[in-house]
């Protein structure tokens, strides 16, 4: 897909998830990997009135080399990026249901949202840690950010909010919203002691669907 088809893209994919609540104000993040670099989005903007042409650029070392001025948690992306070599896009919300579960104290920060449903194992993995609280904008939870993404797709920010990626954008947006359709049947469920998948069902999604 060209540079421009991405931009579009970019800029759509945002909107809807603007629309629909995954974002509020100037809150979230979504970048996406071009062959020489990166797009993402720019500071203080808003999901849903992004324009597309001007949507900060990053050379391949995540240098700003054109549009706006990217987004002050570009650490956070980099993090994904140099940990996952096959990831394409990283999106960051503070969609409600996610980031209600990255605030409560007893979850397990190895894996706070349990295999429920397969759509879950088959976007997000197998596991998705909590981080440790940082303050937004703190570039020290890099170190974190890039320790946990090595071997997660996705992670919760404690207080804050998921940080997920995917080989295309499209596959990191709906990751990002099935995340938060498992947070939020993850709530509901809190105290019912639901059944979940098995190990072995878990390894069969991701061998035949991942």
């Amino acid at each position: 897909m060209s540079e421009h088809a991405l931009r579009a893209q970019l800029a759509s994919l945002a909107a809807s998830l603007f629309a629909r609540g995954f974002s509020v104000g100037s809150a979230g993040n979504i970048s996406v990997r071009l062959e020489d670099g990166f797009l993402i989005t720019p500071t203080n903007s808003c999901l849903g009135r992004l324009a597309p042409e001007r949507i900060a650029r990053l050379d391949a070392d995540f240098r700003h080399v054109g549009g706006d001025k990217p987004s002050k948690e570009v650490f956070m992306h980099r993090a994904f990026y140099l940990a996952r070599p096959e990831a394409g896009a990283v999106v960051h919300l503070h969609s409600t249901m996610a980031t209600a579960v990255a605030c409560l104290p007893d979850v397990d920060a190895a894996n706070p949202i349990p295999p429920l449903t397969p759509y879950f194992v088959m976007r997000v993995g197998r596991t998705m840690p909590l981080v440790p609280y940082y303050r937004p904008g703190d570039a020290a939870m890099e170190p974190a950010i890039h320790a946990a993404a090595t071997h997660a797709r996705a992670v919760l920010l404690a207080n804050h909010g998921p940080v997920v990626s995917g080989r295309t954008l499209e596959d990191a947006v709906h990751a990002a919203e099935e995340l938060e359709e498992a947070a939020k049947l993850f709530l509901l469920l809190r105290g019912a002691n639901p059944r979940l998948l098995t190990p072995a069902q878990v390894d069969d999604l991701l061998t035949n669907f991942t």
